[in-house]
């Protein structure tokens, strides 16, 4: 087992989560004392882990995307995913964990620098590169913190990310099966997806790359 400290629970709160489109459930949110990046990352516990349908918790790691997850920014696929697996994740029982790693790692302010130069012409990864920062800068040890504290060493993983179950694993998680999320496209996000699938090997079908109709572009 890798060598880390080890986080214990802060709180637990129940707070109904009510999205756009109608869909509701009760979730339990935990906060965790001994994280080791000192971020404040939540724990979304929904459905019951333990004696739910499927045997294994289902579980995501979600970076935080203010323009995508809040304000609906169709320049990325974050909103739509994160709506979608609060209700997988809720369906079958499992977790959630919003972890405080905006842009991947870089931050709010410099993934907007980013932006700007996606619109001159780079992609997401060479934006990065192009302002001094890494491709993806997150690291989830806390993310395995926050698992173990909720008793959970054993999983499977909603991602389209190769990268996120292999930390994992390395971090000493049982990372069972990697489940897909759906494709989710608009007209302004589907250069960012194919760059996804050709630079960090996300498990994407590029055939599926073509945009949603306008009433469901989020």
């Amino acid at each position: 087992m890798p060598d880390f400290p080890a986080a214990t629970p802060r709180s637990r709160v129940r707070v109904p989560l009510r999205f756009h489109d109608g869909y509701g459930v009760d979730a339990e949110l935990v906060t965790f004392h001994g994280l080791t990046d000192g971020q404040e990352h939540v724990a979304v516990v929904l459905g019951d882990p333990a004696t739910g349908p499927g045997t294994t918790p289902l579980v995501r790691l979600h970076s935080e995307c203010l323009t995508g997850d809040v304000f609906g920014s169709a320049r990325c696929d974050c909103g739509p995913q994160l709506r979608e697996a609060v209700e997988r994740i809720a369906d079958r029982g499992g977790v959630l964990l919003y972890l405080r790693q905006e842009g991947r790692g870089i931050g709010l302010y410099n993934k907007l620098d980013a932006y700007a130069l996606q619109d001159q012409g780079l992609d997401t990864y060479a934006a990065n590169t192009a302002l001094g920062l890494p491709e993806d800068a997150r690291d989830y040890t806390a993310a395995a913190q926050m698992l173990q504290a909720l008793d959970i060493t054993s999983l499977d993983l909603l991602s389209n990310n190769p990268d996120k179950a292999d930390q994992l694993r390395d971090l000493g998680i049982d990372v069972q099966n990697r489940v897909p999320t759906g494709v989710f496209t608009t007209a302004h996000n589907v250069r960012y997806l194919r760059a996804k699938v050709l630079q960090t090997q996300h498990t994407l079908p590029l055939g599926e790359l073509t945009p949603l109709p306008a009433t469901h572009a989020v």
